[in-house]
């Protein structure tokens, strides 16, 4: 029994030590939320999406998201929907970006900078695709705002 009890104790020790130590946190899958900004191309259009956001790396981050374009234009509310690809390059708090965008009428190419991804500001041009019936083209110089909503948030 005398010699049970320090092999005992020797054994909690270690299994103290071995999983009560403090391992540096990973980050794990996929930020996603929702997002709402403004973009001017030709018009007004107010954005509305869901995106999700991971890591390829340490310093590189890939965002997708899929939504919908609200405007008015030509006398009649129109819904357009859209689907982007951006990809930031970490730089501490302000993330330069490069985003590519695709609409059934339009394919539009930006870069702009952003602040831990979650509010972005941009510039770009696009393309008209595909001009809508009774819908003047989308095309040409574009800027715009967005603020992106984490759901599942973490900076390490």
């Amino acid at each position: 029994m005398r010699k049970i009890i320090p092999l005992l104790l020797l054994f909690m020790s270690q299994f103290v030590t071995l999983f009560g130590q403090d391992r540096p946190k990973k980050a794990d899958g996929w930020i996603f939320g929702p997002s709402i900004g403004y973009q001017y191309q030709s018009g007004s259009f107010l954005k509305a999406s869901a995106w999700g956001l991971f890591a390829p790396n340490q310093s590189q981050y890939i965002k997708i998201d899929g939504g919908a374009n609200f405007t008015w234009m030509m006398d009649g509310t129109t819904v357009i929907p859209e689907l982007g690809v951006t990809y930031y390059l970490n730089n501490v708090a302000v993330w330069p970006f490069v985003k590519g965008e695709i609409t059934p009428h339009t394919a539009t190419a930006k870069a702009g900078i952003s602040v831990f991804s979650i509010l972005e500001l941009s510039a770009g041009y696009g393309f008209d695709i595909n001009t809508k019936k009774d819908f003047k083209p989308i095309d040409g110089f574009t800027f715009g705002v967005g603020l992106n909503i984490p759901l599942k948030f973490h900076l390490y």
